[in-house]
């Protein structure tokens, strides 16, 4: 559904993307993981025609995005990480526009069926500006999805929410995926990451570290984890390949210590040694 072939971009000195490749199937959830500047806003743009590469190709549903963005704007939805949505309009209000300039045929329709699915029928005359951020996330999904997209992308889907409401967005990420649709959402949130997605694709500084489904990538670096804290009060993570490993480790420590399933960020950590939240800048 969606091919990226040696993509390359660089703002001025930074290189934010650097040879970039991958594929994702039709009907998946794909989840580009990674700190802030490992590209992953940088690789969305590209794909949803806001900014051209500065070499490679890539192709959505066998349309090139390079050279036919007005046909790429037709297949696809987008929910930016910013929320821009006319605030003093009313939710209604912003599909209605939205709607229209996407020519979207039985619109009023249409728009009682989104607003049904996202469970915001009762918050269709609320202006958004008097919303919470969960329900403001909803409409952006809601708006994004009323020209029936084939391909959704989702930059930083829950970010800056509660834990509660993350988990119901998430619940209404997995309803879109069962409608055919195919999901390309980035995030930082590693455990969004393990929830959601059907395959992974780790960047760091542009490049493309790792890619497989949650639990293959895991298996490759190590299922168990081992935490202690040292002599100087640093907390140690070791990573290993099986349960007996990780005990033999443990029993070599005194207390404090905790052996855990692995996770993404054990991976991603193993892999550059960083962490996911470290890196603040994005590109």
């Amino acid at each position: 559904m969606i091919k990226i072939d040696s993509i390359s971009k660089s703002y001025g000195k930074v290189k934010a993307l650097d040879l970039l490749s991958f594929d994702i199937k039709r009907g998946e959830i794909f989840g580009l993981l990674g700190p802030n500047g490992a590209g992953k806003t940088t690789t969305v743009k590209i794909l949803t025609t806001l900014t051209k590469p500065d070499k490679g190709t890539c192709f959505i549903d066998e349309v090139d995005v390079i050279n036919n963005p007005f046909e790429i704007k037709k297949i696809i939805g987008v929910v930016p990480q910013e929320n821009n949505l006319e605030r003093e309009l009313t939710v209604y209000e912003n599909l209605l526009i939205y709607g229209m300039l996407h020519k979207v045929r039985d619109l009023k329709r249409k728009i009682d069926e989104i607003l049904k699915i996202m469970e915001l029928t009762e918050k269709k005359y609320s202006v958004v500006s008097t919303l919470s951020g969960g329900l403001q996330r909803r409409t952006l999904l809601a708006r994004a999805l009323l020209p029936e997209p084939k391909v959704l992308f989702l930059d930083e889907p829950s970010i800056g929410l509660d834990p509660h409401i993350r988990r119901e967005l998430w619940q209404i990420i997995r309803k879109i995926k069962t409608e055919g649709r195919t999901v390309l959402l980035t995030t930082h949130y590693i455990e969004e990451a393990e929830a959601l997605c059907d395959r992974v694709g780790i960047l760091s500084h542009g490049k493309l570290i790792a890619l497989g489904t949650p639990a293959e990538l895991k298996k490759d670096v190590g299922e168990y984890v081992v935490e202690f804290i040292d002599k100087e009060g640093r907390l140690i993570s070791e990573i290993c390949h099986s349960r007996e490993q990780a005990y033999e480790i443990a029993r070599q420590r005194s207390d404090g210590v905790m052996i855990r399933k692995s996770n993404l960020e054990d991976v991603f950590v193993k892999l550059t040694g960083e962490r996911i939240k470290e890196i603040k800048e994005e590109q």
